[in-house]
């Protein structure tokens, strides 16, 4: 039975069931199963989070009776936090979700190229998320999420199993990165050369180019632990004749690399909202593309900064403090852009374009603190104090899940055929600012003033700090936890959505909403897709349309009419 003419089927509809999901090879259904898992392991996370500022609320001047949690406690829930938020969460929340579901549709593809390892790299992240669980519940894990030897290699926790379960989810992210790389290389459609595609895509073509270069080195040193282990080769335990250095060498050369991988997609998706919701055409296009490719490739050179005190040569920390205050040059070129494409625009403060501009605020601080720890002087003293984790919670936390918000918000309508309310989604946004701000500006202080991070106990000087901060952890759960309401509540009462609520000119707009299987039935139109002349509002959808919906070139047809559903 075919579904190519009927309106009311769409790829939500289209099959039912349970296996219908998972054994799908849609990239839209598998970009929703990645962001409801997402979303899963964000409230983990958060969880945990909120756990650890509540112990953190007061100090226990080395009493474990007036502590809420005890030390080793505390030590496996600070774990989880950051394994479930970087490895579970930050990374694979903008590419793997928001990426999935819309970059065939960008294309004016029917899918990606390779469906069905797209469809494992999904069962991938399921599974290197249960060995997590599985992790936690042999015995826990409590390194830190860095997995630094020699402590991990001589802990009597779960540290196997947690770094096998890392392990697989690397795989799932080359997996994404590969199929991404190919299905731009070899989908694009006939008019659409490298400078007419989305700058979002731009984005996901250099984070996969990190995924797959970078990702193995991680995948080598956390399997080279689990080697050290089981077999007592001596490779980072001094005691073994290892050398701990080794692992920071190979980690942070993973590891800084996937600060981009958290925080270019972020920068696609500002890109979109913010030439959307300005009407304008984007500002310095090829300039904004180029420092995507070029932070890329800095990225794989700077990973030295975070040994500036683990005994590396002064010669190489010069060398690797130049080239991370070098990054601030195509971070700054892509910020200099979105303002001046915001200059004189028409702007909306529709939700996902208030999102973006608090990604201004909170990507800002985060870089320029960052400069600091780059500062050799400095960064003696700022190094392992609050400093730092305030500085990664504004990079990592701050711009990209507030991008990642700004994305769901966005591409929300296209994914459900919905709207949600404005108001409280917008209510949902400040408050989560509010709150974040409040959360990790005292961090900041704080590390100013010498507190050491990961500490279960500290000063009480420090208490006044950590308050502010436990204040703030709740705050920002109440308006994360307000912004999913928010959005659940529009899936029953929302209204219709038409098919391009904002007036943005890129493909994805060109289908309905919600988009058929297959997308398209023909191959839309290709053109600029930043310019806004091409749509008009239309207040019989209430919503915007082409201009010319019937180009002049003939229609080529992606679907047989006569041929059954692409994935039925």
């Amino acid at each position: 039975m075919t579904h190519a003419h009927d309106p009311s089927v769409n790829y939500l509809n289209c099959q039912k069931g349970l296996w219908s999901w998972l054994g799908t090879l849609d990239h839209k259904r598998i970009g929703l199963m990645y962001m409801w898992s997402i979303v899963g392991a964000m409230v983990v996370g958060g969880i945990l989070a909120m756990l650890i500022r509540a112990e953190l609320w007061a100090p226990n001047l080395g009493d474990p009776a007036k502590a809420l949690i005890s030390q080793d406690l505390y030590n496996q829930f600070f774990t989880l936090h950051g394994a479930i938020m970087i490895f579970l969460v930050i990374i694979p929340s903008i590419p793997a979700a928001l990426g999935n579901f819309v970059l065939p549709m960008m294309l004016g593809a029917k899918d990606v190229a390779f469906p069905r390892i797209n469809r494992l790299s999904y069962h991938l992240y399921l599974t290197g998320a249960a060995l997590l669980v599985v992790s936690i519940v042999t015995g826990g894990i409590d390194t830190g999420w860095t997995f630094y030897a020699p402590y991990s290699t001589t802990t009597e926790t779960s540290v196997v199993m947690a770094v096998f379960g890392a392990f697989v989810l690397g795989f799932s992210s080359i997996f994404t990165g590969l199929n991404f790389i190919v299905t731009i290389h070899k989908m694009r459609p006939e008019g659409m050369g490298w400078f007419r595609m989305p700058l979002f895509l731009w984005a996901l073509y250099a984070t996969s180019i990190i995924q797959i270069l970078a990702t193995p080195v991680l995948g080598l040193a956390l399997m080279l632990i689990a080697v050290e282990r089981i077999m007592e080769v001596g490779i980072f335990n001094p005691a073994l004749g290892g050398d701990p250095v080794l692992f920071q060498h190979l980690f942070w050369f993973y590891s800084h690399p996937a600060v981009y991988v958290m925080i270019l997609p972020a920068m696609g998706v500002l890109s979109e909202c913010f030439a959307t919701f300005s009407r304008k055409h984007i500002f310095g296009y090829r300039f904004i593309a180029y420092s995507s490719i070029a932070i890329a490739i800095f990225s794989f050179i700077v990973w030295g900064h975070h040994m500036f005190v683990s005994g590396q040569s002064q010669l190489a920390s010069v060398i690797f403090s130049a080239l991370t205050f070098s990054v601030a040059i195509p971070s700054a070129i892509k910020v200099f852009n979105w303002v001046t494409t915001m200059y004189k625009g028409s702007i909306s403060l529709d939700t996902p374009m208030i999102y973006a501009l608090s990604v201004i605020w909170l990507f800002g601080i985060g870089g320029l603190t960052g400069l600091f720890l780059a500062t050799l002087s400095t960064d003696i003293h700022l190094h392992d104090t609050y400093f730092v984790v305030a500085h990664f919670h504004f990079v990592m936390v701050g711009s990209a899940l507030f991008s990642f918000l700004a994305g769901i918000h966005y591409w929300w309508p296209k994914m459900f055929g919905v709207m949600y309310k404005e108001g409280p989604a917008r209510i949902a946004c400040v408050i989560s600012f509010i709150g974040f701000n409040l959360t990790f500006i005292p961090q900041f202080l704080a590390g100013t003033q010498g507190m050491p991070r990961r500490y279960w106990d500290y000063h009480p000087m420090y208490q006044p700090y950590n308050q502010l901060s436990t204040i703030g952890a709740v705050v920002l759960g109440f308006g994360l936890v307000w912004s999913l309401v928010t959005l659940l509540q529009s899936l029953t009462g929302g209204r219709k959505a038409p098919a391009n609520p904002w007036g943005s000119a890129t493909l994805e707009w060109m289908t309905a909403s919600p988009p058929k299987p297959h997308n398209f039935d023909f191959a839309p139109a290709v053109g600029d897709p930043y310019d806004m002349e091409i749509v008009r509002y239309d207040e019989n959808v209430d919503g915007y349309v082409p201009v010319n919906p019937h180009p002049a070139d003939p229609l080529i047809p992606l679907v047989d009419p006569n041929a059954e559903d692409a994935h039925a």
